[in-house]
């Protein structure tokens, strides 16, 4: 399902989404997916390069030196994806009980308002993630033998995600619809 319509007790239902609307909807739950999948894969890798430098150290008295920077890494790219993810399903923190006490049209104000502060939010994680992957490029991480700046990488992708993921809820509320969860 695309989107639910939010009812409303004083409003007829709404017509389905422009097809530019459905597209962008359709957009955002596969990337939404995505975005889901890697961060499981990033876990997993995660509890691999724990275990192994856990093994590393107390069974064989060799700690392997890139095990801890690569987990700390995968850290990163698993939490921008978590976040980016939680937007999209709008498990994000909010005040909702005190949203859902306003009537529909104040509440639906509030609610763009919101997901307008987490777009803006998500930009300026995008443009300072930018500014210091780039300033932070030409470093090399000793143990990885990667750039410095890949640890900005992950808030570029948030920031793009977080800001995409936020104007589709936007939209839907302008049109009278909720964004289903990418797991519906």
């Amino acid at each position: 399902m695309i989107a639910t319509p939010v009812p409303a007790a004083d409003a007829a239902p709404a017509a389905l989404p422009p097809a530019w609307s459905r597209g962008l909807t359709a957009l955002c739950r596969t990337l939404s997916k995505l975005a889901l999948g890697l961060a499981i894969v990033g876990l997993l890798g995660l509890i691999l390069c724990v275990q192994y430098q856990v093994v590393g150290r107390y069974v064989f008295n060799d700690t392997p030196t890139w095990a801890e920077a690569l987990a700390m890494l995968l850290v990163l790219f698993v939490t921008a994806f978590g976040v980016a993810v939680g937007v999209r399903d709008a498990g994000h923190i909010g005040l909702e009980s005190l949203i859902v006490l306003l009537p529909e049209k104040p509440r639906r104000w509030v609610e763009m308002l919101v997901h307008a502060l987490v777009a803006l939010f998500g930009a300026l994680m995008l443009h300072s993630g930018w500014r210091w992957a780039t300033m932070k490029w030409d470093e090399k991480k000793p143990m990885l033998g990667v750039p410095e700046g890949i640890d900005y990488v992950p808030l570029v992708i948030a920031g793009v995600l977080i800001v995409l993921f936020s104007l589709e809820h936007i939209v839907a509320l302008l049109q009278g619809h909720r964004v289903a969860p990418a797991w519906e």
